[in-house]
């Protein structure tokens, strides 16, 4: 027996309330719009479903692979013979009681800013236009204009499928720069994010958000689809703009292109395979170490 067709038996056994899909394509639950089949695709509701669903697919060697928003990840064109666990269902946000604001893994960054702030909590303005998961942005420590996951997370429960649930404080997950302890335990979900913020006035906390967003729609390609910043920020340097200095704006493999309104993007402009998309980052990297003497590291995960 397979293993895809030992798992149908068992979570039509043990969750036959929660979204289980066959071949669900990729490119639909991506922000690049770019990935073939996964072979199975579970949606699990909440914490204990999870805990459940990734000891069973273990088990009979699923290769589970969680994911948010899908924001940050490049999936191969032919798909994944694997289960892909999305966190979309796990969407409750809440203040706790000692008023901290607490995000199951898959609530959007988005909805858990607007959250914190109609509850004058400041803090998450940063995050407001990051695309991701609230799950996704603790692994990498996401963040933009100046902030990032570490500054405000007071603490995230994960799964440790060899060692169980624990819950780490914020300065246990060992954040630095686009990575953290996650980072390196990719086998690790996170389950719950507990938020550390401050005080403030509502309108004022809206307002810095709209400014922040006009930034981002104003510099970055939001028109089409993408992973975001495609490398990492080289130390003492910014990726764009080595990017743009070595004349590679609106360069184009196939359907994938480098953005002309910011060169740090690689853009899906239509059609783009993954092949289309790592060839061009391949270029683009050969042609910044020939130019500049500067080794861009992917920011995007590449997905097998």
């Amino acid at each position: 027996m397979s293993w895809y067709e030992e798992l149908d038996r068992w979570t039509a056994d043990y969750l036959p309330d929660m979204i289980y899909e066959h071949d669900a394509a990729l490119a639909k639950y991506t922000s690049f719009r770019i990935g073939g089949p996964a072979r199975r695709m579970a949606f699990p509701k909440d914490g204990s479903q999870m805990v459940l669903l990734i000891e069973a697919a273990r088990g009979c060697g699923a290769r589970p692979l969680v994911i948010g928003n899908g924001t940050n990840l490049l999936f191969p064109d032919e798909g994944v013979d694997r289960l892909v666990v999305n966190t979309r269902d796990m969407s409750c946000v809440a203040l706790d009681a000692e008023g901290r604001v607490t995000a199951e893994a898959g609530v959007p960054l988005a909805r858990a800013a607007v959250f914190a702030q109609k509850q004058g909590l400041t803090g998450l303005e940063f995050a407001h236009g990051i695309p991701g998961s609230v799950g996704g942005a603790v692994c990498m420590n996401a963040g933009a204009y100046g902030g990032e996951m570490q500054q405000v997370v007071y603490s995230a429960t994960v799964l440790f499928p060899d060692d169980g649930v624990r819950t780490l404080r914020g300065e246990e997950l060992r954040f630095s720069y686009r990575h953290s302890l996650l980072t390196d335990r990719p086998e690790a979900v996170v389950l719950r994010v507990v938020f550390q913020l401050t005080a403030g006035r509502p309108e004022e906390i809206r307002q810095k958000m709209e400014e922040l967003m006009t930034r981002r729609k104003t510099s970055q390609p939001l028109e089409y689809p993408s992973a975001g910043s495609t490398f990492k920020r080289p130390e003492g340097y910014f990726a764009a703009a080595l990017i743009d200095q070595c004349g590679l704006k609106g360069m184009t493999v196939g359907g994938a292109q480098v953005s002309e309104k910011h060169a740090g993007f690689v853009i899906n402009r239509g059609g783009a395979t993954c092949a289309d998309v790592t060839a061009l980052m391949a270029v683009i990297q050969r042609r910044v170490w020939e130019e500049k003497g500067v080794r861009l590291e992917p920011e995007i995960k590449m997905i097998h």
